[in-house]
């Protein structure tokens, strides 16, 4: 009998941390904006830089 109640307490008590995290939404603040975009951006001027390099290497060996 005592094992049951601790199995229910302990089932209740995971049950209301669970409940309580995902209750829980993290909005971004505005660091977390900026940093998202400069990211993005990063992305784009790398995938830019890998296209000028391949159009700069198919251009060399087009030239042999």
């Amino acid at each position: 009998m005592k094992t049951i109640v601790k199995l229910m307490g302990i089932a209740l008590a995971i049950g209301v941390c669970t409940t309580a995290m995902t209750g829980c939404e993290r909005k971004e603040g505005p660091a977390e904006k900026a940093g998202k975009a400069i990211d993005q951006g990063l992305d784009k001027a790398g995938q830019k830089i890998e296209n000028a390099g391949e159009s700069v290497q198919n251009a060399a060996e087009g030239s042999k």
